[in-house]
């Protein structure tokens, strides 16, 4: 390891890279999820009032629309927390992806474009006093969670059909004997 410290714009950079690369592997879980369900599945519960995955895609979309889009973004902020627990409309998983796809390439323009001098401009976000940075930390590990709780839904319902979307198989794995 190099004793040079690293500058402020490395320090953006990782900060900013790692920000959007989580985001981009987050949404490849999901769409990676919702292509083994059928529309019916995308709306199932595992108990009435927990969430379905649609509910969890439309407040991921809720969620980053309004702390990324518009509260780094500066877009309008038009969140309907709410609706998106409540909504029982069966939209087609194509339009959910489609609502939840567009609204990740939103952020990611709006993470891509972030100054270093701007992550600790102060924000004011869902009634949140916090900077860019504090909102960027706050959003990601949430997108991430769900993402998570999306994965084990869907598992929940396919049981032993479930395909996996990543298994391992470097060195690490065969010195373990093999096990995964």
């Amino acid at each position: 390891m190099s004793s040079k410290s690293p500058t402020t714009a490395e320090i953006h950079e990782a900060i900013i890279s790692a920000t959007r690369s989580t985001l981009a592997e987050g949404m490849r879980k999901i769409e990676h999820c919702v292509g083994q369900l059928n529309d019916e599945q995308v709306w199932w519960r595992p108990r009435p009032e927990m969430n379905s995955i649609a509910n969890l895609m439309l407040h991921l979309s809720g969620n980053l629309r309004q702390w990324i889009v518009a509260g780094l973004g500066g877009a309008k902020d038009v969140r309907n927390r709410p609706l998106e627990f409540s909504d029982r409309s069966d939209r087609k998983k194509a339009e959910l992806l489609a609502i939840l796809k567009t609204t990740v390439t939103e952020a990611d323009a709006v993470l891509a474009k972030l100054t270093a001098e701007q992550l600790i401009l102060p924000r004011r976000i869902q009634g949140f006093e916090t900077n860019v940075i504090g909102a960027i930390m706050d959003t990601i590990p949430h997108f991430r969670g769900h993402v998570q709780e999306i994965i084990h839904i869907t598992r929940q319902q396919l049981g032993e059909k479930y395909r996996f979307d990543f298994v391992p198989k470097g060195k690490e794995q065969e010195s373990a004997g093999g096990a995964v």
